[in-house]
């Protein structure tokens, strides 16, 4: 990409999948001249940057000193990070450069589960109750304590990976070793590393919200659909932007009081709750965009751009949050029924109904997809439908499976 230097330059800190990743930049790039600081040259990428650094950018020390050559050559107003592995050392990056952002201290909070639960026990945010633990035995006890069923989880994952619900004590083995087993790159591994939490039951939902200058707006409200029992993959999300949550009392209070005691005062978060038949119950803040394409489907939703405000309020801008129209988007993420390797995913698009708004296959050929708790997030394709009604996107994303067609074979037990 072509930079005249007329727009502001911000620091982009990894740029992780394309597929699930790139309208981010086909957005972002449009207003701001976009640096890549990542481990390998460019690819996909290069149309949507004026410039790349290969250098480490899981660790705080080189990518600080590959951040001030870039800051020597070039003004730069801020940084910008998406990535749930990275968003602590881009932390460190905007602070040692004294740009907008977040404390490193505020980030690493939102990543350790842990450390999300106390603060929002001392803000009085209402959630499950949680014991961190460091052993079977310590799990199988503090299960016993909460009372069954239980879910157990990982302390710094994020979209369910490595999630599991406990029915009762026979169960509680093979939930920790999900939990314990699971891991994501750039995710630090912790002492105490699995929690055991008091289930709560009730929809799920998702809250992206910008925050600038301390002031938390909720953008999207993302309804979401759990699969594969007893764990908890998300393989679907909708969202209404006519949804009553958005302006709903209880929900606005939450968010900030949930982000005031995290110091979180400037970017886009995605927190997590469930609906109970006692109220809203806090599951966990995330200090970056929703994953899943939730961004996308809100700005079809509302026609606000929840990347461009994020990059935005990186740049130190206020983000335009006004609702441009009403619409329902939806996607449905398909998975395969057993442990395959794909040989073939086909997008049939004249089988669409008006509600499709696209399909796009998420494996290639040769890729091997594992069900939990052999493997997570294992998608050979997702679908969005864009309608006047959730019941609309429903029934349009219902024939998903008669729209891709996926070939492929079994596999047997991965090697150990």
């Amino acid at each position: 990409m072509a930079w005249d230097g007329e727009k502001p330059l911000l620091l982009l800190i990894g740029s992780s999948a394309r597929r699930s990743r790139e309208f981010i930049l086909q957005a972002v790039s449009r207003r701001y001249a976009l640096w890549l600081l990542q481990p390998a040259p460019t690819t996909w990428e290069e149309p949507y940057v004026v410039g790349s650094t290969v250098v480490d950018n899981t660790r705080p020390e080189p990518l600080i000193e590959a951040a001030r050559r870039v800051a020597a050559e070039h003004e730069v107003a801020g940084v910008f990070c998406y990535d749930e592995g990275l968003v602590t050392p881009a932390a460190h990056v905007s602070q040692a450069l004294g740009l907008p952002g977040n404390t490193p201290e505020a980030v690493a909070a939102c990543r350790d589960k842990n450390a999300t639960r106390t603060a929002m026990e001392e803000a009085g945010v209402a959630q499950p109750a949680s014991i961190g633990v460091r052993s079977l035995s310590e799990a199988r006890e503090a299960a016993e304590k909460l009372g069954f069923p239980v879910v157990i989880k990982p302390r710094g994952l994020a979209g369910g990976m490595g999630v599991r619900k406990a029915e009762g004590p026979e169960e509680v083995e093979s939930a920790y070793r999900a939990a314990s087993g699971a891991s994501y790159p750039g995710v630090p591994v912790f002492e105490v590393s699995v929690l055991v939490e008091e289930y709560v039951d009730g929809p799920e939902i998702s809250v992206d919200a910008v925050s600038f200058e301390g002031e938390c707006v909720p953008l999207a409200v993302a309804r979401k659909q759990v699969g594969l029992a007893p764990f908890f993959e998300e393989i679907g999300h909708e969202i209404d932007a006519a949804d009553p949550l958005l302006t709903d009392p209880g929900l606005l209070d939450a968010l900030r009081r949930s982000h005031a005691a995290l110091g979180f005062r400037t970017g886009v978060s995605h927190t997590e709750f469930r609906l109970t038949p006692n109220g809203l119950r806090l599951m966990e803040v995330n200090a970056r965009l929703g994953g899943d394409m939730i961004p996308y489907l809100g700005h079809l939703a509302t026609g606000v751009d929840i990347a461009m405000a994020a990059a935005d309020v990186a740049a130190g801008r206020r983000p335009d949050t006004t609702a441009v129209h009403r619409k329902v988007a939806a996607i449905t993420f398909l998975y395969p029924e057993q442990d395959i390797e794909i040989e073939s995913v086909t997008v049939h698009e004249d089988r669409f109904s008006p509600e499709i708004h696209s399909a796009t296959v998420m494996a290639d050929p040769g890729a091997v997809l594992r069900l939990p708790p052999r493997g997570y997030i294992s998608r050979y394709a997702r679908v969005i439908a864009l309608s006047d009604s959730v019941a609309e996107a429903r029934a349009a994303l219902s024939r998903a499976p008669e729209i891709v067609e996926l070939v492929g074979r079994p596999v047997g037990e991965p090697n150990r």
